[in-house]
């Protein structure tokens, strides 16, 4: 039988402090954009480097312990994130934006839906734009591909990598997730929502607001499979507008539809009557 050694007896390792949701995702490497640009805590070498300004007043004060004075020199970046995506889409004519969660198998109803309102959307003269990664995203993508349409991928820059899916023929990567919400808006015709999270519900109540404030005119949102959102939408109207907190008006601007025919056909509805009635898009 073996000796116990001295000392030893009764004590237990420290268990590991526990990872947050982020660093278990992260690589060895360095921050993201995002993170730069919203964290005063970051320190890097190559923030560090940069200089600020050299002007009569900014002599006279001493700045701040933080990256908050190298701001400014971000401008350019995210200048250059604006003029890329501009450039690559400016020409590619009527698109559709379609969102969704990246988790959702294939095979799922929900998937197939959007393979199905995509292939739809494309023959009828639609290019269609996802933010390029799995789930709802591929299968807006492989719609797209299968109805003869350009298939339109915005990536995004995250802690954990995110590849873009096999069928998107135009792939553009952005590093700041304002600049990528606001190609989706500027470049589509309409929105189609399905079944997502997080992500999903940003892009869902970011277009509501635009649209309630007037700031997006004939721009139809979809929310696709009612069941699932049924509690979302029995909330608006149980808590919000009987709350006083929406109108009556700010929810008819939200089109409903439970199969990629009728989602389609709102689409298509709304681009027409918005151009005089003409028929497929062109560019």
């Amino acid at each position: 039988m073996q000796k116990r050694r001295k000392g030893v007896r009764g004590k237990r390792r420290a268990k590991p402090a526990a990872k947050s949701h982020v660093d278990r995702y992260r690589q060895d490497g360095p921050f993201t954009e995002d993170e730069r640009l919203f964290s005063r805590s970051i320190q890097e070498p190559e923030m560090e480097r940069v200089q600020a300004p050299t002007t009569e007043r900014a002599a006279r004060i001493q700045p701040p312990q933080d990256t908050t004075l190298r701001d400014p020199w971000r401008v350019f970046r995210i200048m250059g994130e604006f003029v890329d995506g501009f450039d690559a889409l400016a020409r590619v004519g009527p698109a559709v934006s379609v969102f969704g969660s990246a988790r959702t198998a294939r095979g799922d109803a929900d998937y197939e839906a959007a393979v199905e309102t995509c292939r739809l959307l494309a023959e009828a003269g639609f290019a269609v734009m996802t933010g390029a990664g799995p789930g709802i995203m591929e299968a807006g993508n492989r719609g797209a591909r299968l109805g003869g349409g350009l298939s339109i991928g915005l990536n995004i820059e995250l802690p954990f990598e995110q590849d873009v899916n096999r069928y998107v023929d135009l792939a553009l990567t952005f590093r700041y997730f304002f600049v990528r919400k606001t190609m989706f808006v500027r470049y589509s015709e309409g929105f189609v929502i399905f079944p997502g999270g997080y992500g999903t519900m940003d892009e869902l109540f970011e277009a509501l607001t635009l649209i309630q404030t007037g700031k997006v005119h004939n721009f139809p949102l979809v929310i696709f499979n009612t069941r699932y959102h049924r509690s979302l939408i029995r909330w608006l109207k149980s808590t919000m507008l009987d709350g006083g907190k929406i109108g009556a008006d700010d929810l008819e601007i939200i089109h409903f539809a439970d199969d990629p025919e009728q989602a389609a056909r709102i689409i298509i509805d709304a681009h027409r009557k918005r151009n005089g009635g003409n028929g497929r898009p062109t560019s």
